[in-house]
C-alpha cells in the first residue's frame, strides 16, 4: 500500500553561485550536515546531503569532515553534474543524488550511515511499519541490496527502493531519505533512525508486532482529519471558558 504523504515540491528558478538563495542553500546544507552530525548520524566523511534549488543543486563535497562542514565545502552542479560552483570535488554519490531529484521530483536528499539504521540493513530486507509515525515516511522501510558505492548499480536499485517512500535503508552501508525542504530531509532521516532504534529495542525482547494495512489507513484517516502534526489556536468558544 503506498501511504506516502503528499508533498508540494516548489519551482524556484535557476540562479548564480552569486545569488543570495543559492549562497543560503550552500550554507543550509553545512548547517543540516552539523545538526545530523551532533546528532549522531554522521561520522566523519561517512554520508551526503544536497539541496535543490531550481535547476541547479548544492551538495556536500566529497572526503569533507561533515560535522565540521562549511559553506565553502559545499559544490553547485546542475542535474547533468556539471560543476558550476566551488573548488571542491561532489561526493562520489553525486548521481545517487541526481536520480533521486530527476526521478522523485523532490527538494532535498540526505544520506547517512547512522548506526541503527546500517544495522537493520545488515539484517533486514525490509524495516516494518512498528509505529504509525513511520507512515510520514510511507510505512514499510525497502532495504535495497548491496551494491559498492558510488555505482549505478546502487544508484538504480536504492532509486527503486524509494518509489512511493520518503526513506529506504541501504544493505549493510546506510540510510537515504528525501523531502521536499532540507530541513524535512533531515527530520525524516532523524525520523528513520528513531524507528530502527524501536524496531531493534522491541526484537531483542521477542517478536514485534507490526501495523496491518487497516491500521495503517485508520491512522492516516485520523491524521487528516484531526490535522495531526500541526499547531491549532484554541477555538474562540473554549478561550472565552478560560
Amino acid at each position: 500500500m503506498n501511504v506516502t504523504l503528499i508533498h508540494v515540491y516548489a519551482s524556484v528558478a535557476p540562479m548564480t553561485d552569486s545569488s543570495s538563495a543559492l549562497g543560503q542553500e550552500r550554507a543550509a546544507v553545512a548547517d543540516a550536515c552539523r545538526r545530523l552530525g551532533a546528532e549522531g548520524l554522521l561520522i566523519g566523511t561517512a554520508g551526503n546531503v544536497s539541496a535543490r534549488v531550481g535547476e541547479l543543486v548544492a551538495v556536500t563535497a566529497t572526503g569533507a569532515v561533515l560535522a565540521e562542514l562549511t559553506p565553502e565545502q559545499v559544490t553547485v552542479v546542475d542535474l547533468d553534474g556539471k560543476i558550476v560552483a566551488g573548488a571542491l570535488e561532489p561526493t562520489s554519490e553525486l548521481e545517487l543524488h541526481l536520480g533521486v531529484y530527476r526521478r522523485h521530483g523532490v527538494g532535498a536528499v540526505v544520506h547517512t550511515h547512522a548506526p541503527m539504521a546500517t544495522a537493520v540493513a545488515c539484517v533486514l530486507d525490509e524495516l516494518p511499519c512498528v509505529h504509525y509515525q513511520m507512515l510520514a515516511l510511507g510505512g514499510t522501510v525497502r532495504v535495497a541490496p548491496y551494491a559498492t558505492f558510488g555505482t549505478p548499480e546502487l544508484a538504480e536499485s536504492v532509486l527503486a527502493a524509494l518509489d512511493g517512500r520518503s526513506a529506504a535503508l541501504m544493505a549493510n552501508h546506510g540510510a537515504i531519505t528525501h523531502g521536499p525542504t532540507l530541513d524535512k530531509a533531515v527530520e525524516n532521516a532523524l525520523l528513520l533512525e528513531w524507528a530502527c532504534g524501536v524496531y531493534q529495542r522491541a526484537a531483542a525482547m521477542g517478536s514485534p508486532r507490526v501495523l496491518d494495512e487497516r491500521q495503517q489507513l485508520a491512522v492516516i484517516e485520523a491524521a487528516l482529519a484531526r490535522g495531526y502534526g500541526t499547531t491549532r489556536p484554541v477555538p474562540p468558544a473554549q478561550e472565552g471558558d478560560r
